[in-house]
């Protein structure tokens, strides 16, 4: 299965829309407007919080909490690097290889990769498509790639 994330251009805060493959409007994401560090929080179609991922404060390099349900389910800490950005992951005892800064990486769970991530070129706005192999990884893989977006975007702000 496949989501689609599309950045809101003409927004005063970090938003997005996220459809899913038949084009159905599934979730999106506002960031807290008056807030200290990023805090993007994620909505269903219904408009009820599922999701929130926080800026850890006071750290040399980004580093991002991500919560579900009011539950804290890992971490994500932007790691320094001279060429290619890398990151370390302690988020469902998932690791994350490839191109961060071209946006073409996947998601492995053990050695099988489950999550496959592409930045589409040629939008208005950012645009990503995330294809996940299971469903059930599908609230877990959408939070993890909001926040490897919050950690790109808080370094080059």
């Amino acid at each position: 299965m496949k989501l689609l994330i599309k950045q809101r251009v003409f927004s005063w805060t970090d938003s997005y829309d996220i459809y899913d493959e038949d084009e159905n409007k599934k979730y999106f994401v506002k960031a807290e407007f008056f807030s200290f560090g990023h805090q993007l929080h994620v909505y269903d179609n219904s408009q009820n919080e599922i999701g929130v991922i926080k800026q850890k404060l006071f750290t040399i390099l980004p580093s991002f909490e991500i919560e579900i349900g009011g539950e804290t389910k890992g971490t994500i800490q932007k790691k320094f690097a001279l060429f290619q950005p890398k990151y370390e992951v302690d988020f469902n005892g998932w690791r994350v290889e490839g191109n961060f800064l071209g946006w073409e990486y996947d998601v492995y769970n053990e050695c099988c990769p489950i999550i496959h991530i592409t930045k589409e070129l040629f939008h208005w706005g950012d645009t990503y498509v995330i294809d996940i192999a299971d469903r059930r990884d599908e609230l877990m893989g959408l939070m993890l790639v909001i926040a490897i977006d919050a950690a790109n975007c808080t370094q080059n702000n």
